[in-house]
């Protein structure tokens, strides 16, 4: 087929996508509808906006998540790249002063000599080849379209976004600076330490609070990675305790260690605004006023953001998609991002790197086979493919998504040995593929 790849919708995925094309020869238009039209949940027209939580996870070169970005960056990955040129002070996490991140990638896609930009919403589905990335957000009509071609219904879950607090309304002298264990470079999390009675005073305001219910045709399917905090809570009265408000490797100025910890990540290199770590919500926003200011030191905080619900859409892949994302019906479109069951921004973004590289090598004549499941990039491949179709729900990449290692290996050594074997499948990966690998693939 000739003429440009259309991805369509500028989120991680897309963007990642675009760019992969584009640095390779390959012509690309990129549809974006924002801000033509907004969704339920962005904020500008920003090109990869950051909705939810503004951290991209662990940067742990052995954790999956940290893995799973050294493989994008072998690949010169946009979203990577742009991401660390934004990072703001997170402990082990790669977390991003979002206006910044997403002024970077924009820029960057603008500017790019091979990428169209068009800001306009589609509602057909453009001949020739086609990368749909519209995100969970995905418009009625592009929804319809799918529909059509799908012949089944969606499958969905409720995803839930944190509150922001202003720091100049914050009473510092009720909190303090510390990464839990001291990780990172210093102390990059303010904490609002409770004592027993201030917690169960907390945990029932919590579990009494009134919340936004989902339509009665809705079923609310939560996703177990961001679930809202008030249903953390309802699981018993030290879910939070043993969750996002655990106080371990964590002590007050006093040297004593809190019943419970409310932590705030800073969501720009300004620290002018905090973010409150794992308390997505789908509380009314009044109820949210009177509830998060009980936290002590929030007594008088002002909200720049509420926390919010929004319905979030994906395919079975199982049943749709082959590993290299094409719709087994209609292989000329490709599914990136969350819409193929996906859970994250890190993991959407990776999908739309694979697909950037599997076109770009089809462009150049070749069959580009699937990456192996040995590699983080292969392994969320394989989730999408091989899981149950009757049973599939997102997931963010972890070990246990993996082609399993073989032999007898010691629990604190199997980590090692994953990131091990994965570097050296990537490279054979890229050797066989006639893909260049950069040194950052090494941990």
């Amino acid at each position: 087929m000739h003429g440009p790849i259309h991805v369509i919708g500028g989120g991680l995925a897309g963007s990642e996508c675009a760019w992969q094309l584009a640095e390779r020869g390959v012509e690309v238009v990129l549809h974006e509808m924002r801000p033509v039209k907004g969704t339920a949940a962005h904020k500008s027209g920003d090109l990869a906006e950051l909705v939810c939580s503004n951290s991209l996870r662990s940067d742990d070169p052995f954790h999956a998540a940290g893995l799973l970005k050294r493989e994008m960056e072998a690949f010169g990955s946009l979203i990577i790249g742009k991401a660390r040129e934004a990072a703001v002070p997170a402990g082990s996490a790669l977390a991003l002063d979002r206006d910044r991140f997403g002024a970077l990638v924009t820029s960057a896609i603008e500017n790019h000599p091979r990428i169209e930009l068009r800001r306009e919403e589609v509602t057909e589905i453009p001949e020739g080849e086609v990368v749909i990335a519209t995100g969970p957000l995905t418009s009625e009509a592009m929804s319809a379209r799918l529909q059509e071609l799908l012949g089944s219904e969606y499958l969905y879950f409720y995803d839930a976004i944190a509150p922001i607090v202003e720091a100049e309304s914050l009473d510092f002298s009720r909190l303090f600076w510390q990464s839990r264990w001291g990780k990172g470079e210093g102390a990059d999390y303010l904490n609002a330490p409770m004592s027993e009675e201030e917690y169960l005073a907390f945990h029932a305001a919590l579990t009494g609070a009134e919340v936004v219910a989902p339509h009665d045709f809705e079923k609310a399917v939560f996703f177990e990675g961001c679930l809202p905090i008030e249903e953390i809570a309802r699981r018993g009265v030290d879910t939070l305790r043993y969750g996002p408000m655990k106080p371990v490797g964590l002590t007050t100025p006093d040297g004593r260690r809190p019943w419970a910890v409310v932590q705030l990540r800073q969501e720009n290199l300004a620290k002018s605004q905090f973010n409150l770590v794992g308390f997505q919500s789908r509380m009314k926003w009044g109820e949210q006023q009177r509830v998060l200011t009980m936290i002590p030191g929030l007594e008088n905080a002002r909200f720049v953001r509420f926390g919010q619900i929004h319905r979030n859409t994906f395919v079975n892949a199982p049943t749709h998609l082959d590993k290299r994302y094409r719709l087994k019906s209609k292989p000329r479109i490709r599914l990136a991002g969350q819409i193929t069951g996906v859970e994250g921004y890190l993991e959407s973004a990776a999908t739309g790197l694979a697909i950037g590289l599997y076109i770009s090598l089809e462009k150049e004549g070749h069959e580009p086979e699937p990456f192996p499941a040995t590699t983080a990039l292969g392994a969320l491949a394989r989730h999408l493919t091989e899981s149950d179709p009757e049973h599939f729900q997102p997931a963010n990449i972890n070990y246990g998504l993996f082609e399993e290692l073989t032999g007898r290996i010691r629990r604190k050594d199997k980590r090692p040995a994953f990131v091990e074997r994965a570097q050296g499948a990537l490279a054979a990966w890229a050797e066989r593929n006639q893909v260049e690998v950069g040194a950052p693939c090494a941990v």
